[in-house]
């Protein structure tokens, strides 16, 4: 019911109610003809996106082994028996200073760099819904950390670039 606007539509399609009515909480969730389009041609392409993405991913997880080697940042780990869509790629700074920097020197040179990591438990919904067990130490200090590169099908022309500029930044504030 919260899908469809908050009324009955379904259950009055079924036969189980004789009338279509607004009974609870509800919005339109439901995509426009024009979201539903451009979605199914991404779907139809799904299989070319996702590799393009990932040799996107690749090409940053190659550029940035020098610094990880060289203890500047942390890159991120895909275990042996799993598989990713790249749906981002992001590295790990030492604290959350040198990720501000990391980010102000960036924008200085036009690249957007975000942190958008904001651990569940000290969410908004988090207090006020779930509950935490232990400490959340590392949690904390990882989400402080966090930068994500940018990753868009189209920035194959100019992620060279970008990615000498975040290596060269890198190389200054560390």
């Amino acid at each position: 019911m919260i899908r469809e606007k908050g009324t009955n539509r379904s259950l009055f399609f079924r036969g189980q109610v004789d009338k279509y009515t607004w009974v609870d909480l509800g919005s339109s969730y439901l995509p426009s003809e024009l979201v539903a389009a451009f979605l199914w041609a991404q779907m139809e392409e799904a299989d070319v996106i996702t590799q393009r993405r990932i040799g996107l991913w690749n090409s940053y997880h190659r550029w940035f082994a020098a610094s990880e080697i060289a203890g500047m940042c942390r890159r991120p780990v895909i275990p042996a028996a799993c598989s990713h869509n790249a749906h981002m790629y992001y590295l790990l700074l030492a604290d959350l200073e040198t990720r501000n920097q990391f980010i102000t020197r960036l924008k200085t040179v036009g690249i957007s760099p975000v942190f958008h990591y904001v651990p569940l438990h000290s969410a908004p919904a988090g207090q006020r819904c779930g509950r935490t067990h232990g400490d959340l130490s590392h949690t904390e200090h990882l989400a402080d950390c966090l930068v994500r590169l940018p990753l868009w099908i189209g920035l194959e022309e100019s992620q060279a670039e970008v990615a000498r500029n975040i290596s060269s930044i890198l190389a200054e504030i560390v």
